[in-house]
């Protein structure tokens, strides 16, 4: 059977050594002003705009290959466009 290494004080000057967290330095008005967007002085929030009432919900829909080219081939708003299809195909008022 092996014999389990002892650690010695030797292997202790190989870590890196500890800094303390309260080192980091001060925020400052100029940091924070970097870290918000801004258009013409309104602050605007990045990412993801607020769900509404009734948010959409995410599926796996298998389609033909020329369907889904068609549909890819109108651009922007493509998933929109299929919705909006369905919609109307079904009879269903916009919610």
């Amino acid at each position: 059977m092996p014999e389990k290494r002892k650690s010695s004080a030797s292997d202790s000057g190989k870590r890196k050594p500890w800094v303390d967290p309260d080192d980091a330095p001060e925020l400052t008005d100029e940091m924070l002003d970097r870290a918000v967007y801004r258009v013409g002085g309104k602050i605007v929030r990045r990412g993801r705009p607020p769900l509404g009432a009734q948010p959409k919900n995410s599926v796996t829909l298998r389609l033909d290959a020329d369907v889904l080219d068609a549909y890819r081939a109108l651009g922007r708003g493509w998933q929109s466009q299929i919705n909006a299809d369905l919609r109307r195909v079904r009879k269903l008022k916009k919610a």
